[in-house]
Order: structure tokens, then sequence, then C-alpha cells
């Protein structure tokens, strides 16, 4: 479950870059990015209390 979090903050910090550097989709590409980091975050707790 944690490495699946892990993909999904990777995949979904990549969507952001994209979209940052191309699209410009607004505030949709800054709610992933939110996501991602909170994906991110949740991995770093659970890692620690293994």
């Amino acid at each position: 479950m944690g490495n699946l979090l892990y993909i999904i903050a990777v995949v979904l910090i990549i969507a952001w870059l994209i979209g940052w550097a191309g699209f410009h989709a607004g505030g949709l590409i800054h709610i992933l990015l939110v996501i991602a980091i909170v994906a991110v975050i949740l991995r770093l707790i659970q890692g620690k209390k293994i």
C-alpha cells in the first residue's frame, strides 16, 4: 500500500509539472500538487512507524 501511495504521488507531481510548464490548466493542477504532497507526507509518516 505504501508503494502505491508513492507511485501515485510521483505521477501527480509529474502531471503537475507538465501542466505548469505547458498547459496552465488552472486550479486543477495545483489541486493535484497538493494531493501529491499529502501522499508523500503520508508515505514518510507510515515509513517511520515501521
